[in-house]
């Protein structure tokens, strides 16, 4: 534990001493948000978004590329010099998830500033939804091939072997969380600062597993999102971008799945699936049925909509996630 802890310290100098020349860096070139409309990925304006961040304008996005780097880098040193027991198979999964997720992410981060609209390089959202099934898809075929993951561990119920549909149930978590994240990360400081919460979380799962390989990642991660939380929170100097939320949203789903504790990280990560679930309900009204179920959605959206200053919705979110992390450790390590 000592170990990891001294990690986790080093993980947060190294990413704050960065992070000020990265900043500057994304003014030089130009990679902020403009005061063109915001939209949804089904490429539809969103006036609520607009009326409650138009502010914001100028705030550069793409910081979470530095943290992309800095843990990628800062893991395999960590391998490296301490000289763990590393698993292959399973840092295989979670750096193919985490810089995977990630480049499509700045996928999107760049054409923001590229202007691109069609084409091969325009993608739309269902060809990049395509491409997170299939990223998906290949970490959780290693999960069952090489892992030997074939089950899902239930509190109160136990062991539950599934077989070779664990395939599509760990590809569905990995999708489901990494769209969660992306939903969460609108207000200043309220998707990283639920996600410290829940690598904190499972960090003490992890404790209790003794995964060595599992535990130097997740805190060189952590300590880079708490280094990365003092800018992003209210009023934020700097925002993840789509590099960030779906690569820390996939790699939250697949540190879950290697736990073998899928229900605790439902709960965990609740706030995320709550978050998802109202901008799901949401859609699928306005689809089906013509109409709204809330008046804004995702639930973060809807707070600032019922009068909640923006600072209020995100330390009382954290209070919650607290809350259901707390919950979750608690059925995890039962």
């Amino acid at each position: 534990m000592e170990q990891l802890l001294g990690l986790t310290i080093s993980s947060f100098i190294v990413t704050a001493i960065l992070l000020v020349p990265f900043i500057d860096f994304l003014y030089k070139i130009k990679l902020q948000r403009d005061n063109q409309q915001t939209r949804d990925m089904f490429n539809k304006h969103t006036p609520v978004f607009d009326k409650y961040n138009s502010w914001k304008v100028g705030t550069p996005f793409g910081g979470g590329l530095l943290i992309l780097l800095v843990v990628s880098v800062w893991t395999a040193w960590a391998y490296g010099i301490l000289g763990v027991n590393v698993k292959p198979w399973e840092v295989f999964v979670l750096f193919f998830g985490f810089i995977g997720f990630g480049l499509l992410g700045f996928y999107d981060d760049w054409k923001k500033i590229s202007g691109v609209k069609q084409g091969f390089w325009g993608l739309r959202f269902r060809h990049k939804f395509i491409l997170q099934w299939i990223l998906a898809l290949i970490i959780a075929t290693v999960f069952y091939v090489q892992l030997q993951y074939s089950f899902i561990f239930i509190h109160g119920i136990g062991v539950i072997n599934v077989g070779v549909f664990f395939i599509p149930f760990a590809a569905f978590v990995i999708v489901s969380f990494a769209n969660a994240f992306n939903i969460t990360d609108g207000l200043d400081g309220l998707a990283t600062g639920l996600l410290v919460i829940c690598l904190v979380a499972f960090l003490a799962i992890n404790s209790a597993q003794l995964d060595e390989s599992l535990g130097i990642f997740i805190a060189v991660l952590l300590g880079s999102i708490a280094a990365f939380l003092y800018f992003n929170i209210y009023k934020a100097r700097l925002w993840l971008g789509d590099v960030g939320s779906l690569a820390l949203g996939a790699v939250l789903a697949i540190i879950g799945l290697l736990t073998g504790k899928a229900l605790a990280l439902i709960i965990i990560g609740g706030f995320f699936v709550i978050e998802a679930l109202s901008s799901l309900i949401q859609i699928l009204s306005k689809h089906f049925r013509g109409k709204k179920v809330f008046e804004a959605a995702p639930l973060h959206l809807l707070l600032l909509k019922k009068g909640w200053e923006e600072p209020k919705v995100v330390m009382r979110a954290w209070l919650i996630g607290f809350f259901l992390a707390v919950l979750g450790v608690f059925i995890a390590l039962l």
